[in-house]
């Protein structure tokens, strides 16, 4: 197997195949753990949220706004990497156990066919507003909120570096 693509066994071609893995998993016990982003210019904001959304459980799955939905979210500048090397940059790490690609603006379809025991997203949400929360407490599951970095956002990232290559062109 060529080095470059050990990560992509991490990465579900679509949620069939994922909740094929998944069913595997329950049925060994594991507990799963789900969150979701854009990752679009990955930081350690993001690193850090990872590695503490992966101590609630056995397993973290990770969905991924795919290029279109990023591009609803966030503006038409965005995504500034393809979900291919969003991806790819998610399987890389040792925490997360699966990403599932998904199409839609908000991940509550993927949060209904998987069923976390543990939702996991930044603490710049409220529970109410977290996309899948109630399903997930409903089916005996947790929220669990991860304290952010300051000052550490991908927005943040692109806007400071739009302003210098503004201040440097003139």
């Amino acid at each position: 197997m060529n080095p470059i693509d050990a990560p992509n066994i991490k990465i579900s071609p679509d949620l069939e195949t994922a909740l094929k893995t998944i069913s595997i998993w329950k049925t060994n016990k594991e507990k799963i753990v789900f969150t979701n982003g854009c990752f679009d210019i990955f930081h350690a904001g993001h690193a850090y949220a990872l590695s503490e959304a992966a101590k609630y459980g056995t397993k973290l799955i990770v969905g991924l706004n795919n290029d279109l939905s990023v591009k609803s979210l966030k503006g038409d500048t965005r995504p500034f990497h393809t979900l291919p090397s969003r991806a790819y940059v998610l399987a890389a790490l040792s925490a997360v156990d699966l990403v599932i690609p998904f199409s839609e603006i908000n991940p509550e379809k993927l949060i209904h066919a998987i069923i976390p025991d543990v939702l996991v997203k930044g603490n710049d949400y409220e529970q109410d507003h977290i996309a899948g929360a109630r399903f997930v407490i409903e089916n005996k599951g947790e929220v669990v909120l991860i304290p952010l970095i300051p000052e550490l956002s991908t927005s943040k990232i692109a806007s400071h570096v739009f302003e210098k290559l503004k201040n440097n062109a003139n």
